[in-house]
């Protein structure tokens, strides 16, 4: 493909993502899904019930999964060669980690204390919290790089993840429609609708950086990578891409016309379609490395994910549990998700649910390297420039 067909080829698979959704439900519900266009989301009708037979099927699923990243050689992966990291213990912690650590203790408080004295701050702690972990996660690696991290070499980056994020969750917020509302905000008559729209834009923009921050922060922990560096060899062929892309699309429209069977198709639907799209017109995607064996990327993005949504669900549980008295967090968000609501630690999410979490992360990855193919921006995200 010449570059403006491959361009064109990624744009209209990403329309396709959005429109197949819409068409499957329009089947299904002869309109529009109930709740449609509601912002923030509300549930608007309930889920069927648990299902034993749907939880099991996903309890082997997460076992399976368990069981490859905690023995990867059962697996087919071999011990590789350690590699000498820098030490970090000559530089100190950068100016910008020492200011963010009282603007989150101050933002933690006042999102779960409630204090009379502050309660008009209380509504816009989200941002400040956030983007204060972000740059503490920032200043442990560099701490732990001897002065390597995203905003000692690579600010620029910093912003791109932050716009990309904030334009990418609106995307997942439009397809919880058409699995009608797996998640809701219940707050959301703490602000108006502008007010809701401009708010959650700011709160959009912390899911890239802090995902990527965790990328880095894990790997900086010897043997991390190389557990995962040496796997099995996977050289997919072009009609195998092809038949994943043509999975990717009949999945797309499944979630509307399905969207309590296959609801979990949100968080995989992107994989198979965008990746493949990338793969067809010869671009780098994270599962690359994969034909050499190195799984170490996408596992370690799937695992940074995983990391970071418990601080998701703990602080968003907490903000909300241990009160009775008028909501004060319009980022609060529940969960509605069919078949497999049991089993919930200090969360609103259903235990199994953490797992879509390693699939969020690769579909966060998949869609910065369509934004950067489509808009000509650096991709890299690695501090080493060793992207491929």
């Amino acid at each position: 493909m010449k570059k403006g067909q491959k361009t064109f080829f990624l744009i209209a698979t990403f329309i396709l993502i959005f429109l197949l959704p819409l068409l499957g439900s329009l089947a299904k519900w002869k309109g529009l899904p109930p709740g449609y266009g509601d912002f923030p989301a509300q549930k608007v009708e309930a889920d069927p019930g648990f299902s034993l037979l749907y939880f099991s099927l996903a309890c082997i699923v997460a076992l399976l999964i368990t069981l490859v990243l905690v023995f990867p050689r059962w697996f087919g992966f071999k011990p590789s060669p350690q590699i000498a990291r820098p030490k970090g213990d000559r530089t100190g912690f950068p100016v910008w980690f020492w200011w963010s650590l009282p603007v989150l203790a101050v933002s933690w408080i006042l999102m779960w204390a409630r204090l009379d004295l502050f309660e008009p701050a209380e509504n816009y702690t989200f941002v400040p919290l956030w983007w204060s972990f972000i740059l503490i996660l920032d200043g442990l690696v560099y701490k732990r790089t001897g002065g390597n991290s995203i905003i000692s070499r690579k600010p620029h980056l910093m912003q791109l993840l932050a716009v990309v994020s904030c334009f990418s969750w609106f995307a997942f917020e439009y397809l919880n429609f058409f699995v009608v509302e797996n998640w809701y905000y219940p707050n959301k008559d703490v602000f108006s609708n502008f007010g809701n729209v401009f708010w959650f834009s700011l709160s959009y923009t912390t899911v890239l950086p802090a995902i990527v921050e965790w990328y880095h922060l894990l790997g900086t922990f010897k043997g991390f990578k190389e557990r995962y560096s040496n796997g099995p060899k996977f050289n997919v062929s072009r009609t195998l891409l092809i038949l994943y892309f043509v999975i990717g699309l009949f999945l797309a429209f499944g979630m509307g016309y399905y969207p309590y069977l296959l609801f979990w198709v949100l968080w995989v639907a992107l994989v198979p379609m965008l990746s493949a799209a990338m793969a067809l017109c010869g671009y780098w995607t994270p599962f690359t490395p994969v034909k050499n064996g190195d799984w170490s990327r996408i596992i370690l993005i799937a695992l940074a994910t995983l990391c970071n949504g418990f601080f998701w669900e703990f602080w968003n549980f907490g903000s909300e549990w241990f009160h009775d008295s008028i909501p004060t967090n319009p980022n609060y968000w529940k969960y509605s998700v069919p078949y497999l609501d049991k089993l919930h630690i200090f969360s609103e999410m259903p235990i199994l649910g953490y797992y879509g979490y390693l699939f969020f992360g690769v579909n966060c990855w998949i869609v910065w390297l369509i934004a950067a193919y489509v808009f000509k921006f650096d991709a890299d995200l690695e501090l080493n420039g060793k992207n491929r």
